[in-house]
């Protein structure tokens, strides 16, 4: 068991790369040994110069190692070599997947992430490319780079296999943008942390937590995690220049911290586990470890949290208090509120549309969302709405995220970003006109292929449609559109 916790701690700690090969813009480590040796100081002797040095536990039991990276330094040279002309850029490597249907793409790259075929950029070749080559060589299949209907059939029926014994996703975190594995059936249960969520089982005896921070000194908090919580003990820990892992006891339970940096903040996950499970939550936690990615550039759906508070964002469709929002946000809600407008009853909702419409009796003269008439044109979209207030440190302003409508109906993002608080949300033109509403999509327990994209429009003309059904006048034309925007709170058991 000892050996194999520490086989665990040396392919999470090696797997710092981003678990998936549209990641390109974020460096990468290969798990082959660097030309330059780390270097290693244990706890027992620190250096008083080094600011990362871990601290030990005690000597008759387990030593803390820091292990921190460092670039060699360049080596003077007498005589200056002559200019050499650069060498032409290769062209860029094609998307591993590009050959698979969209519909089984989001499976594969899960049951990749799974095997353990996955080990990250070789070479500069896409990772991707690579996780299918050792998946061919580990399975003495001719080595192509490219699957097979049959292999993709075998991975996909693996996938199925690992969801239904631990529920295993793929999905992005709303409260950071990162995105990450999730055992669900291990971990059913969703709350606000401090600086992310908080997913964790029944009894806590596994816990699975985000955050996300605002910094520039990646030492500074590599150093406090390392002492925060104060009943932590390290056990390893290793630091390179753009990201960390710390590992160790946590009282009575088994802990590791992975993070990344970059533009001026971090983000990461922590998981926390009895000892007793660490046969089961071991090679859960080496999937995890993979598949993180805390600066996606390709969608993945959103986490389903459920949490007994959650914040969305409402449209006001009429002066009379009639407001549409996402279907999922008002699902067991025992009670709504549109904040600065007023409690409001659920009137109905559409699982085709994904529309739920809400009232608040009693309001007037309120500014209504105009419902210009005419499709969506692709192109550059503004969404906004109104960030989860942990987002905004209380506040209540209105928020923007720069997006692209792709087909109609698929919205990507131009950056990964805390989704937190735009279920619902308002997706704008280029001219400030209001062309639909976004919706988040959740990932699906038991299905790695979710039909819809993770975000999507509920265009204008679809909520004309379903306003008019329920006798509901939309306005035609009106005033500011962001007027009309406001804060949805739902408040569950």
């Amino acid at each position: 068991m000892r050996c194999s916790a520490v086989l665990l701690l040396c392919a999470v700690a090696l797997s710092d790369s981003p678990a998936l090969a549209d990641d390109a813009s974020t460096p990468t480590y290969p798990q082959t040994a660097p030309a330059a040796k780390p270097s290693v100081k244990h706890a027992a002797k620190p250096a008083a110069t080094k600011p990362v040095t871990a601290k030990s536990a005690p000597a008759d039991t387990k030593r803390a190692a820091t292990v921190v990276a460092k670039p060699e330094p360049a080596k003077p040279t007498d005589k200056p070599k002559p200019a050499v002309a650069a060498a032409p850029k290769p062209d860029p490597t094609p998307d591993a997947l590009a050959a698979i249907p969209a519909n089984e793409r989001l499976a594969v790259q899960s049951a990749l992430l799974w095997s353990g075929d996955y080990t990250g950029a070789v070479g500069g070749e896409d990772p991707m490319l690579t996780a299918i080559k050792n998946f061919q060589k580990r399975n003495k299949a001719k080595v192509t780079g490219e699957l097979t209907a049959d292999e993709r059939a075998r991975l996909i029926a693996a996938a199925r296999d690992h969801e239904q014994e631990f529920g295993w996703s793929v999905v992005a975190d709303p409260a950071t943008g990162v995105r990450l594995g999730l055992p669900t059936k291990l971990v059913p249960q969703a709350r606000d942390a401090a600086r992310g969520t908080r997913w964790s089982s029944a009894h806590g005896d596994v816990q699975v937590e985000t955050f996300r921070v605002t910094t520039t000194d990646l030492a500074a908090l590599f150093d406090r995690e390392k002492k925060e919580p104060s009943t932590r003990q390290v056990e390893y820990s290793v630091m390179h220049p753009d990201s960390f892992f710390i590992s160790g006891m946590q009282g009575l339970k088994k802990f590791s911290v992975k993070a990344q940096m970059r533009d001026g903040e971090v983000r990461g996950f922590t998981m926390m586990y009895d000892q007793m499970m660490e046969g089961i939550v071991a090679p859960v936690m080496v999937a995890m470890a993979s598949a993180f990615s805390p600066f996606p550039e390709r969608s993945a759906p959103f986490a389903a949290l459920a949490k007994p508070v959650e914040y969305g964002t409402g449209l006001i469709v009429s002066a009379m208090g009639d407001i549409v929002t996402d279907r999922k946000l008002t699902q067991g809600c025992q009670v709504i509120v549109a904040a600065g407008v007023g409690n409001a009853d659920r009137i109905a909702d559409d699982p085709d549309s994904g529309l739920a419409l809400l009232r608040v009796y009693g309001a007037r003269k309120l500014t209504p969302m105009p419902l210009a008439p005419g499709a969506p044109k692709p192109g550059d979209v503004t969404l906004a709405g109104m960030s989860d207030p942990k987002e905004q440190d209380g506040r209540k302003a209105l928020a923007e995220i720069k997006a692209r409508l792709v087909d109609g109906a698929a919205i990507e993002l131009r950056q990964p970003v805390p989704m937190a608080g735009f279920s619902g949300a308002a997706a704008l033109d280029a001219d400030g006109k209001f062309i639909g509403m976004t919706e988040m999509g959740n990932a699906v327990l038991a299905s790695t292929a979710p039909a819809l994209p993770p975000l999507r429009l509920v265009s204008a003309q679809t909520i004309r449609a379903f306003l008019e059904a329920r006798d509901v006048a939309p306005a035609a034309q009106g005033g500011d559109a962001k007027a009309a925007i406001v804060r949805v709170i739902c408040v569950r058991k």
